[in-house]
């Protein structure tokens, strides 16, 4: 990696009264149709949504994200997330859940058209081929690209429904949470089950993206074996840094590199700082430099900076209290280019690290 010089701020444009930043980001994990489903309006900023959610909702937090903070930050695309909740779950059981397939596809179908609600907002536009990510970059005014990815492959009711969601729009599926019917999971160590193993067949058969995201480790090595297509890490950090195994080892992102892939770095300070939780949950605690030490992991581990992206995670179960000391929106998170250039990156893999990587991904990934 080449050393930068020194960049004092992202210079900005004007749109509509709106100050807009130039450099443009790419966000590889929101849950904005799950946060819909808990009253939250996407179309608000996060602030007003905060000031109405006043105290904020009992185990999410105080809101990071909304439209209006993604455009002027001209964070252009984002991966959004259908995510169905499992039920019986402590930590998340404050809306919809799901015990069964039927109710997960349910659940999921409605968080799909929700998405296909916001894309008659002109400024939003679903990514479903090539194009649409050329469409996206090159508009003239600030416009949000959004690819659509199942977190947890309950939803999907038998391997063979598979082809059902990529013709709805879904591009990329991560088969685990926690355990499902698919996978082991984040606490939940095992290896894809039956179903898993044909649903690998399915997805490279269709042409799906495979998230590896929150797999348990026999499961990611065999998925990683099974399944020829494009591969990512959508939210995952270094295990080096936070040893648990909702993270990844070194061997895992040396496997990852080796298929040409992207991991994004998680914005969460307990996957960020491996006490963080024991230690009070003081936010001051974690910092951009956290975030940073994540990055260089991998790139360190590529030779490169070819690899890392972001993956916030924002509102994912977590609010602005639980973010790095620098941020309490996604509208900060061109904070991380100033932390990048600090810590002696380029500017070219300054622009790659915030969002040319999944860029360059999705050109080859998506249907032409």
């Amino acid at each position: 990696m080449r050393v930068a010089s020194h960049i004092n701020h992202v210079p900005s444009e004007e749109f509509a009264g709106i100050r807009v930043q130039r450099k443009f980001i790419v966000d590889a994990h929101e849950d904005i149709a799950y946060n819909v489903s808990l009253g939250r309006d996407f179309k608000r900023a996060a602030l007003e949504t905060r000031a109405l959610e006043d105290p904020p909702i009992p185990k999410r937090g105080m809101a990071t994200v909304g439209l209006p903070d993604l455009l002027k930050t001209n964070i252009r695309i984002v991966f959004g997330t259908i995510w169905a909740a499992p039920c019986g779950v402590e930590d998340i059981e404050i809306g919809p859940c799901y015990q069964t397939a039927e109710e997960a596809y349910v659940l999921a179908k409605r968080q799909l058209e929700y998405y296909d609600e916001l894309a008659q907002d002109p400024r939003i536009r679903l990514i479903r081929r090539r194009s649409d990510v050329d469409h996206v970059l090159e508009a003239p005014e600030p416009t949000l690209g959004l690819v659509i990815l199942m977190e947890g492959a309950d939803p999907i009711i038998t391997p063979e429904q598979t082809h059902e969601w990529f013709e709805a729009g879904v591009r990329i599926i991560g088969p685990a949470w926690q355990r499902t019917r698919y996978s082991g999971g984040t606490k939940a160590p095992g290896p894809l089950t039956e179903a898993g193993r044909e649903l690998m067949s399915e997805m490279e058969r269709i042409g799906m993206i495979l998230d590896i995201s929150h797999l348990a480790e026999a499961s990611f090595y065999e998925a990683l074996d099974l399944f020829h297509g494009n591969v990512i890490a959508s939210h995952c950090n270094s295990r080096v840094y936070v040893p648990t195994d909702r993270q990844l080892s070194d061997e895992m992102i040396s496997a990852l590199i080796a298929r040409n892939t992207v991991i994004g770095t998680v914005l969460y300070n307990a996957f960020l700082q491996a006490d963080w939780k024991e230690t009070g949950r003081v936010k001051r605690k974690v910092t951009l430099l956290d975030v940073v030490k994540h990055i260089k992991r991998v790139c360190e581990l590529a030779g490169d900076a070819a690899h890392a992206g972001l993956g916030s995670d924002l509102d994912g179960g977590f609010g602005a209290e639980s973010i790095p000391a620098e941020m309490d929106t996604v509208a900060d998170l061109p904070k991380i280019r100033d932390a990048l250039a600090a810590a002696g990156f380029s500017e070219r893999d300054i622009d790659n690290v915030m969002g040319q990587n999944w860029v360059e991904f999705l050109k080859r990934a998506l249907p032409s």
